[in-house]
């Protein structure tokens, strides 16, 4: 039987996706990985170098997911929020994988395509501004970076907050992000 080696690579990611949200890098166990992806810890190694190589190879299927999943529409950030919103709702592995991302790599080089799909959203509010459709209260940088927290509001607020809030129609949530981004750009 002849293996599959991007097949074998893509279990291996999924698998570790699944174990770096729960137990982050450090926490996180080849030996689990392997076994979840059926495979095993040779072969992360051989692919992907050690544990960090294999976290990293995560992180840029994360980026690569949501650049191509979401629209950028710098004159309905609302829509834009509410889509960004639904998407960490739908994988709730992302936000504490961007959780775990900036505990635990925030001194590793940023992914360039990340941070490009970053740029170019900036320059899209920034000329939405500039032509009046949006409000520059906020410079766009920060703009955005707001955007990316009140989407992930759900997924990043405590336990305390959520028992008191008491909001779980994924609906209402994301109604509520739309609300929250249309009051912040107009």
């Amino acid at each position: 039987m002849q293996r599959d080696a991007e097949a074998t690579k893509q279990r291996l990611i999924a698998a570790g996706r699944a174990e770096f949200a729960a137990y982050g890098l450090n926490g996180a166990r080849v030996d689990r990985i392997a076994a979840a992806a059926q495979s095993n810890k040779a072969q992360i190694y051989h692919y992907f170098k050690n544990k960090a190589g294999l976290f990293d190879a995560v992180w840029n299927s994360l980026v690569e997911h949501v650049i191509a999943h979401l629209p950028n529409d710098a004159e309905d950030l609302p829509g834009v929020a509410a889509h960004l919103s639904d998407i960490f709702a739908t994988y709730p592995e992302f936000p504490r994988l961007i959780t775990w991302q900036r505990m635990e790599r925030r001194d590793e080089t940023p992914n360039e395509q990340g941070v490009e799909d970053a740029r170019n959203r900036c320059a899209a509010i920034a000329a939405a501004q500039a032509k009046g459709v949006i409000s520059n209260r906020f410079e766009a940088r920060v703009l955005l970076a707001l955007l990316g927290h009140i989407s992930m509001l759900w997924e990043a607020a405590s336990p305390e907050v959520m028992a008191v809030v008491d909001i779980d129609d994924p609906e209402e949530r994301r109604e509520i992000v739309r609300r929250v981004t249309a009051a912040l750009v107009n």
